[in-house]
């Protein structure tokens, strides 16, 4: 099957980036997070807001359909991207995932929280 150049959609079967599948990429990236997070299905599914069985199928089926409001709700409880699910930019790693996910939660906080966080944030780099 060509290579797709344009855009990314993940509800096509033949979606390709790079030669990869983006299906394959969103099952492979959601297992190893929920592994190296040491979290069970019932828990990821729970913080989540989806189905186990749901979620067992976004990590094991061939071809996952996930709504953007479901890989929502997966990236903020991995604390990571959408975009990172999706295999988006390709210089963009976990560790610049999980900062982008950080700064999307710092940004909801009151202005109280974020004060509290930057004092928090200079005594551990001291």
């Amino acid at each position: 099957m060509p290579e797709v150049k344009e855009s990314l959609c993940c509800y096509s079967e033949h979606t390709y980036r790079r030669g990869q599948r983006v299906a394959e990429s969103i099952r492979d990236r959601i297992k190893s997070l929920r592994k190296k997070e040491k979290l069970t299905l019932d828990q990821l599914a729970e913080q989540a807001g989806l189905s186990k069985s749901y979620l067992w199928e976004l990590e094991n089926k061939e071809v996952p359909r996930p709504s953007g409001e479901k890989l929502a709700g997966v990236a903020k409880a991995l604390n990571v991207t959408v975009d990172y699910l999706l295999g988006g930019d390709p210089a963009e790693n976990l560790e610049a995932a999980e900062d982008k996910a950080f700064f999307r939660e710092y940004e909801a906080m009151s202005p109280e929280a974020r004060a509290q966080l930057r004092r928090l944030a200079k005594a551990l780099d001291k």
